[in-house]
């Protein structure tokens, strides 16, 4: 067995109705004065609401910021920062999904580093000092970035998405409610649990996998494809909307200590070039990725086979059986097709290009050039 690391320094509090516990771990960590980093969607959704209800309660003075963009942009975290350091804020508390909590460890960084520009912090080595407190509050169950590394933003002026990513990013705490889930559109349901599953296939994949990480995933694949189906027709089902939020942080762990793969990659290149939403990109091209990889990793493909509750005779059938049911669940969930995201086909070169530099591609199972990328990329515009 391979040397590794493993280092999870997020605290993780869990369960329905956790939300209430906001005041108390904001004030047990030291934090007096946080600045709210989050969308208009959770906004006007109510859950910024219930988050500002604890902290009014426990005489806790606040700063909201909620001009965090789908696929966050450097200019938002730049923004983000700025209001922080006029509010004379100490810590961070990020609501939402993704886009907030990225937003939100990438504020942080700027505030550490006594900085204005996020790119200079793009890799894994630049952010060197640690950020300052921050709080995770988890909406949906999808990204896993409440206990992730990662920060991913965008990069404004070059079109492409960057990560900036250091244990010294990570949240403090996470706060996973599963009943803030509720309310989240079967659409959306559907998108970003199959982004969740995403991150456990690939995390568990990836070249770079590493065995507490494997573990994490192996576990996740079960809990969301179990659940998923249950969480999209059945929004208000606390049981499968429990289990598919401990399945996406368990994605997130399984990633986060060893990498996505070339789903990643393609998702990347078409939400840097059409800003077109993360986990519908990655969930409409897993089935078809993993089919590419087949090959060169059935052995996993099996194990992924057996975590999902199937039998096989051989680690062949046991592949075969991974890729055709998740490309069911994908079906079964009513995701769109790639066509209808109105991608441009003369741009598949160019975005065949940008998965090929990301710094995941190196991860993939199966070595991807840009005309492995292309060939995937019309193929799955070709599906109806």
């Amino acid at each position: 067995m391979k040397a590794f690391d493993f280092s999870l320094p997020t605290k993780i509090v869990y369960g329905n109705g956790t939300v209430a516990r906001v005041a108390e771990e904001l004030k047990a960590a030291g934090g007096e004065k946080p600045l709210i980093v989050t969308d208009p969607g959770i906004c006007q959704a109510g859950i910024v609401d219930k988050v500002t209800a604890v902290l009014d309660k426990a005489g806790i003075s606040y700063r909201i910021f909620d001009r965090v963009e789908a696929n966050p942009k450097d200019v938002n975290a730049e923004e983000g920062a700025r209001v922080a350091r006029e509010a004379g804020t100490d810590c961070l508390l990020a609501v939402g999904g993704g886009s907030p909590i990225d937003c939100a460890k990438a504020i942080g960084v700027l505030l550490a580093h006594d900085a204005e520009k996020i790119k200079p912090y793009e890799g894994k080595t630049a952010a060197t000092l640690p950020n300052p407190l921050l709080i995770t509050v988890p909406t949906t169950a999808g990204t896993g970035s409440e206990l992730t590394f990662s920060s991913v933003i965008t990069d404004t002026e070059n079109h492409y998405k960057m990560t900036v990513k250091s244990p010294y990013t990570a949240a403090n705490v996470a706060i996973c409610d599963p009943d803030l889930t509720l309310t989240v559109p079967s659409a959306v349901t559907a998108a970003t649990g199959v982004d969740a599953l995403t991150h456990a296939i690939e995390g568990f994949t990836a070249n770079v996998s590493e065995p507490i990480g494997d573990a994490a995933a192996l576990y996740a694949i079960e809990l969301i494809y179990h659940n998923l189906v249950r969480a999209v027709e059945r929004g208000d089902d606390r049981e499968a909307r429990s289990a598919m939020l401990m399945g996406s942080m368990l994605g997130g762990i399984s990633f986060s200590h060893s990498d996505v793969a070339g789903v990643h990659c393609i998702a990347e290149a078409l939400g840097s070039l059409y800003d077109l939403p993360h986990g519908t990109c990655n969930a409409i091209f897993l089935p078809y990725v993993m089919e590419y990889n087949m090959d060169y990793c059935r052995e996993r493909y099996a194990r992924i086979a057996s975590a999902m509750g199937y039998h096989w005779n051989t680690v062949e059938e046991g592949a075969k059986i991974a890729v055709d049911k998740v490309k069911e669940l994908t079906l079964a969930v009513k995701l769109p097709t790639f066509a209808s995201l109105n991608v441009d086909p003369k741009d598949f070169a160019k975005l065949a290009k940008m998965a090929c530099q990301n710094g995941s591609n190196a991860s993939n199972p199966r070595p991807m050039t840009e005309e492995d990328y292309l060939e995937v990329l019309n193929h799955v515009y070709a599906v109806r």
